[in-house]
């Protein structure tokens, strides 16, 4: 599942709302031990683009 929600992310990145939107549905759906690993690779691939929505993203969850 983790890596499918990475391929989703890279799809829709070019929209930052739908970038949001699916970051927050795959942060609903996945086990902790992912949204650990998915928090690291988000960081380290869109934090130079979309730092604000990480940041929101992460501390709800």
């Amino acid at each position: 599942m983790l890596e499918y929600v990475k391929t989703i992310l890279v799809k829709v990145s070019f929209d930052k709302n739908l970038f949001e939107k699916e970051l927050r549905k795959a942060l609903a759906s996945l086990i902790d031990e992912d949204i650990n690993e998915l928090r690291r690779w988000c960081y380290a691939q869109f934090y130079d683009t979309y730092p604000r929505v990480l940041e929101r993203c992460f501390v709800a969850a």
